[in-house]
């Protein structure tokens, strides 16, 4: 069965639910869903079905597990059952991404109990046991993968069943992948927790560019210096500090890459106070200087063309 959401052009909501219920239809092995963005759960959540996730269009910032990454259009991946997630993507109030993403949830579960009458799935084992940590897929992976996944919303039933044994092979055998989160990394995975820290991230990202402090953010999470951060390290994975500077590198990179903004104004744009600050954290990040990167990525513009 295939079915687009309704269309939601509110921004994206600090209240909603982090955990997401599933419902698969009797007649479907999986569910494979068209979103618009921003819809209400565009949120940091998790759900025990296997998410094999593409963004058609736009970029922005991926978060999977204690991962901080960027996506644009063609990002293919997969999030393990338990594995919080989200991809965000700034936009205008009132603005709305048609057909932003395609998802495609499974239960694991059903895929293991049926290696008792179909033996070959029980080859899949190690490539769900990779996914628990999230993986992003690149080169010829990535595209084959994205035909696959949209070519299933021209069909159903066992010609949809198909196309997605056939995703799932090409997924497990390529070496085409990059795991995303850390393998020790262990949230609290309970709705109160998962809704403060959801209301914590759009907070952050929504105001990043600005002089944040731990104390101000923990107040308006309610709870004391030395209690937020801990609990935000413990359901993150990630300090608040590194935290804010990938955020604020990853938004250098876009400025460096897209545009002739003067390195110095970057650095005031995207929250540094000053330039060697800027400096020192880009060259933690990326083993670069800002403008040997801003270099690279003309360069493979130039190649590209």
């Amino acid at each position: 069965m295939q079915f687009r959401r309704r269309k939601n052009t509110a921004a994206i909501p600090r209240t909603a639910p982090s955990f997401e219920h599933i419902v698969t239809e009797a007649s479907d092995s999986f569910l494979w869903r068209l979103d618009d963005y921003p819809w209400e759960r565009n949120v940091w959540n998790f759900h025990p079905e296997y998410e094999i996730h593409l963004l058609r269009k736009s970029s922005g910032v991926v978060l999977v597990g204690d991962h901080i990454g960027e996506f644009g259009p063609g990002y293919l991946s997969i999030v393990g059952g338990g594995l919080p997630h989200d991809w965000v993507t700034a936009v205008q109030p009132g603005e709305l991404i048609e057909g932003r993403d395609i998802v495609l949830q499974f239960d694991a579960q059903r895929l293991r109990g049926s290696a008792g009458l179909l033996p070959e799935l029980r080859e899949l084992e190690p490539f769900l046991e990779r996914s628990l940590r999230g993986m992003v897929f690149h080169g010829q992976t990535a595209l084959e993968g994205a035909e696959l996944m949209e070519r299933m919303g021209e069909v159903s039933g066992l010609s949809r069943l198909c196309l997605f044994l056939r995703l799932v092979d090409l997924l497990a055998r390529t070496d085409e992948y990059e795991l995303l989160s850390s393998p020790d990394f262990s949230p609290v995975l309970d709705a109160a927790s998962l809704d403060i820290i959801q209301r914590t991230l759009t907070y952050l990202f929504q105001h990043f560019a600005e002089d944040l402090k731990l104390p101000e953010v923990a107040e308006l999470a309610g709870m004391t210096e030395s209690t937020f951060s801990r609990f935000f390290q413990k359901n993150t994975g990630n300090s608040f500090s590194d935290h804010l500077a990938k955020l604020r590198l990853w938004q250098a990179c876009k400025l460096l890459a897209d545009t002739d903004i003067p390195i110095t104004d970057i650095c005031f744009q995207v929250g540094y106070m000053n330039i060697s600050n800027f400096n020192r954290a880009f060259m933690r990040k990326h083993r670069m200087t800002p403008s040997s990167y801003r270099r690279l990525s003309r360069q493979r513009l130039t190649l590209r063309a």
